[in-house]
């Protein structure tokens, strides 16, 4: 049985979602699953965007077939390579061998290094503001490198002012019915997921993203179909400019992040009773975090949310304890800028966990870092609360 919908005159959603998968690329948690999203244009020639997950294979050439209507399938626009979105490429070459395939160059070179199949005979090259009639609508290309990988590109109907946004604008998350936006409560429900989906898998390419949105955003845009998660038919305005913000590396909110890695909870202590001294000054939006029990791609997301991060490690085997070093790097892989960092760190006879993550963050642009590290030996001692006092005092101060 066929699941599709109709997203407006002729163009089709077959998407599907997958709630059994634990791990997006095998590393991202998803506890509310994922969506696979593709579009089928029925004009005077009929156009695929896109393919899905082998996970939902099943439903995708179900669905497929119903939205043809027995008709063929003229072309296939490869908009993004990744397999989450290409795996079914092969047979759906199988089933429709008369399709002609539209992609860019870069694509062309990935599809013959995922599969065998004879793709030149079937190639519509295209590249930077090229076109292609179909009917009444006509589909303009524009090339979009690194959002998230180097082949991506987005397509523009202008006929029906869809843009066809390959993985940005996605979100982690199961649909489940509910395809549009503006028919779930996205800020409350979603925005978490879409947050992390962009900081984690997209938000290191922040001077691309800007780059594809200088493009498209001054477009006649009436409607954006991502490749996971819901399509955006109201309001655009306030997702593309959290899009801006992200891009931009421009925190959304005032507020400070504590990440902190802890073996016998002395360290913990310590960066509890720094987020009370911040809570007594005034600071509303206070996230703590235990490293080790919390996956980095949770975290990274708050970091991109909000202005100012604490790290707090103890010192392991002569270097930063192992889950927080993990963090840091990662923090430092997702290109995260325009952040004041602070440091704690403990040791019982070589406490350094403060200056070797003061090194790995230090490669990151336009990072303030609070000058005095607090060092514990073991335990914190009531002598050292005026530090945590002049740390709070100083973070507060730069908040201004």
């Amino acid at each position: 049985m066929h699941c599709t919908k109709q997203l407006c005159e002729d163009i089709y959603w077959l998407g599907a979602s997958d709630r059994r998968l634990s791990r997006f690329e095998n590393f991202y948690p998803i506890p509310r699953g994922v969506s696979y999203n593709t579009y089928l244009i029925s004009d005077e020639k009929t156009v695929l965007l896109d393919t899905e997950d082998k996970a939902v294979s099943g439903r995708f050439f179900e669905n497929l077939e119903h939205a043809l209507g027995g008709r063929k399938l003229d072309y296939h626009i490869v908009n993004h390579m990744e397999p989450d979105h290409c795996a079914t490429l092969g047979e759906l070459v199988l089933r429709y061998p008369e399709v002609k395939i539209v992609v860019n160059a870069k694509t062309l070179a990935m599809i013959k290094q995922f599969f065998d199949f004879d793709i030149d005979s079937r190639t519509v090259l295209v590249g930077e503001g090229d076109t292609l009639c179909v009917g009444k609508h006509t589909l303009t290309f524009y090339m979009a490198p690194m959002v998230h990988w180097p082949e991506v590109m987005v397509t523009l109907d202008t006929y029906s002012k869809v843009l066809f946004s390959a993985d940005a604008f996605g979100t982690f998350g199961a649909l489940g019915g509910n395809v549009f936006a503006d028919e779930v409560n996205f800020e409350a429900d979603w925005l978490p997921d879409a947050r992390r989906y962009y900081s984690n898998i997209v938000g290191k390419y922040g001077v691309q993203v800007k780059a594809l949105l200088d493009k498209v955003c001054g477009k006649d845009i009436a409607m954006i179909c991502p490749l996971h998660g819901p399509i955006w038919r109201k309001n655009l305005g306030w997702y593309v400019e959290k899009y801006q913000k992200w891009a931009a590396y421009e925190p959304e909110e005032t507020g400070v992040v504590i990440p902190y890695g802890s073996i016998y909870g002395n360290t913990a202590n310590a960066a509890e009773v720094l987020a009370m001294k911040l809570a007594d000054r005034g600071v509303r939006n206070i996230q703590m975090y235990d490293v080790a029990e919390t996956h980095p791609s949770y975290i990274i997301a708050d970091c991109f949310r909000f202005s100012h991060i604490v790290l707090a490690s103890s010192t392991y085997n002569n270097c930063i304890f192992t889950p927080m070093e993990t963090f840091v790097v990662a923090l430092k892989a997702h290109n995260l800028q325009n952040r004041t960092i602070s440091f704690i760190e403990n040791g019982t006879w070589a406490p350094q966990g403060g200056k070797l993550m003061r090194e790995i963050v230090s490669g990151l642009k336009n990072i303030t870092m609070i000058e005095n590290t607090i060092t514990l030996k073991s335990s914190l001692k009531s002598a050292q609360e005026t530090q945590l006092e002049a740390m709070a005092d100083e973070i507060v101060a730069s908040m201004k």
